[in-house]
């Protein structure tokens, strides 16, 4: 199995890089591009649809034949709704920095039945879930009340001293209505970026159970069991997820020992 946690190298270009293949699953790729001025960043592979999240700053953004202009707005993922597009499979797409840029690469399988479409942040839906210090706000880019072949992707703050993805729960066997199969990524940010967060991915027979301390730009990846997050007092935590599997549906299933929780 792959290493969970990836900690960018480097600070500009592309620096993350996870396919399917480094992941050694199947169907999620998440990429992580920061930018200067000028540089670009571009993709468009058959087989394989994308969403751009723009997680701070702004960039010129073409896709296929159109000419979306210039995206984003927000200074840090800390700071409002962000702006995305959708992007089909083999439709290349460029975006050119207007300043420096972070930009987000989340990928699944698709044939292209779908347009390239602008996700702009008036029409995100978000809610809070849990309460007390297992409250986290969530964001929803491409839920799976929206249109997309196999992309499911959202993001979530979770203030300072809470919990998140908790109870614990999990996505990881193909036995729907009550739990669909689903790889996940993780792209962690914290607010102040010097602190850190815990992130545990285990399995009920403990043959997967790795603890990992994150912090500001990490990645983790969750190809099955529990991987519930606990961000400490002071910092906040932000993170992007990206999911895909072989149908395109969020059901989980919740660690029987910790159901309690949700009647507490």
């Amino acid at each position: 199995m792959a290493d969970l946690k990836i900690h960018p190298l480097a600070d500009n270009g592309r620096i993350v890089h996870v396919t399917p293949q480094s992941a050694r699953w199947t169907y999620v790729g998440f990429d992580l591009w920061k930018l200067k001025a000028g540089e670009e960043a571009k993709g468009g592979e058959q087989g394989r649809e994308v969403c751009l999240v723009f997680i701070s700053g702004k960039g010129h953004v073409t896709a296929g034949r159109q000419d979306f202009g210039v995206l984003g707005e927000r200074l840090s993922p800390f700071d409002g709704k962000p702006w995305s597009v959708y992007v089909p499979p083999g439709e290349k797409w460029r975006v050119t920095a207007q300043g420096d840029l972070t930009l987000a690469v989340c990928s699944a399988p698709g044939q292209g039945t779908l347009p390239p479409r602008v996700i702009g942040p008036d029409a995100l839906h978000q809610e809070t879930r849990g309460k007390g210090s297992n409250t986290r706000h969530v964001t929803n880019i491409i839920p799976e009340w929206e249109p997309a072949e196999s992309l499911l992707v959202v993001e979530v703050i979770t203030p300072g001293g809470c919990t998140s993805s908790y109870p614990p729960h999990k996505h990881d066997e193909d036995n729907l209505p009550h739990e669909s199969l689903l790889e996940e990524t993780y792209y962690h940010r914290l607010n102040p970026p010097q602190g850190f967060a815990f992130q545990r991915v285990y399995t009920d027979d403990r043959s997967l159970d790795e603890a990992m301390a994150v912090e500001d730009g990490d990645v983790t990846l969750v190809p099955k069991g529990y991987h519930p997050c606990a961000t400490t007092h002071g910092y906040d935590l932000y993170y992007l997820n990206v999911m895909a599997g072989p149908k395109r549906t969020w059901k989980f299933h919740n660690a029987k020992e910790h159901e309690w929780l949700l009647k507490a």
